[in-house]
């Protein structure tokens, strides 16, 4: 079993940046994918950002919505997943979730929710005009 806690979320201004931060109770070994979710006030959960690693190759995926203003990425050695924010927008308001996959992913499921098996809680994100 693995835990996600997330962290990093508030309330911004738009234009604001927040980093998200996503601890892992455990790293995995080899290959993994892992991403961020979001869902905002009376919409569906949507994937934002995503990172599938192999044991030769890495690969981050992201929504047209956040492109250019969103970075994922990862420290192993602090068993850490983060979300930089730039630019946020209102529209960027929603609960931002943190996901994750010990095992093969393939590329084109990386937005699906059923791809992954671990979650954690969510940390709210506000961004007001």
């Amino acid at each position: 079993q693995v835990q996600l806690v997330e962290s990093g979320g508030g309330s911004v201004q738009a234009g604001g940046s927040l980093r998200l931060s996503c601890a892992a109770s455990r790293w995995p070994n080899s290959n993994y994918c892992m991403g961020w979710f979001r869902l905002p006030p009376g919409k569906e959960r949507e994937g934002v950002a995503a990172i599938i690693t192999t044991t030769s190759l890495l690969s981050t995926y992201y929504a047209d919505s956040v492109k250019g203003r969103f970075t994922i990425s990862r420290d192993s050695a602090k068993n850490t997943l983060y979300l930089q924010m730039n630019s946020l927008k209102p529209e960027d308001t929603a609960m931002y979730y943190c996901a994750a996959k010990y095992g093969s992913c393939p590329g084109w499921k990386v937005f699906e929710v059923d791809a992954y098996n671990y979650w954690g809680q969510g940390t709210q994100v506000t961004v007001s005009s």
